[in-house]
């Protein structure tokens, strides 16, 4: 038996009916068509499918979709502006080469995202224990953790020049 849930997807309100054994990922991914995000282990250990829970990266396929009820989620597919504009850390990634085969990805740049939006100087200890969860095969993570610095003082020169706007 199917149950309603409201969840916020990448700004948008839905209101859709999910099996309660489903993940979050799940749903995403099979029910919304969502597949930005990726099912890695299903196990909550490579980081893959992580998305944000009300600002915060959790992994999706150790949520059901029922215990997101109400809350707002943004998945890879609502990091870009709405212009195409790519995020910073999404744009950094690519100048840098710190991504190879994409499959981890999505999940890196959103432990990147939440850790720059809640801090926008991170040093590389703080870098490096942000994206721990996240395990890539590829890069050798040097080029992953360069992108994040770079994104960083990207982020904090888009905040300075929102606040002399705003002023």
């Amino acid at each position: 038996m199917k149950q309603s849930i409201q969840l916020t997807i990448n700004g948008a309100v839905l209101d859709i009916d999910v099996e309660p054994r489903k993940t979050l990922l799940a749903v995403l991914r099979e029910q919304l068509h969502l597949t930005g995000t990726k099912e890695g282990c299903s196990t909550g250990d490579c980081g893959a499918c992580t998305v944000l829970l009300d600002g915060e990266p959790i992994t999706s396929c150790l949520l059901l979709a029922v215990q997101a009820n109400g809350r707002k989620i943004t998945t890879i597919e609502g990091i870009a502006e709405k212009n195409g504009t790519l995020h910073p850390v999404q744009d950094e990634l690519v100048q840098l080469g710190g991504l190879q085969c994409g499959f981890c990805t999505a999940g890196i740049i959103m432990s990147g995202v939440a850790l720059l939006n809640r801090n926008n100087k991170p040093d590389e200890n703080e870098i490096r224990r942000a994206l721990a969860g996240n395990l890539c095969r590829c890069t050798g993570y040097t080029k992953v953790i360069d992108a994040m610095k770079k994104a960083a003082t990207r982020v904090r020169t888009q905040d300075r020049s929102k606040k002399k706007r705003v002023a």
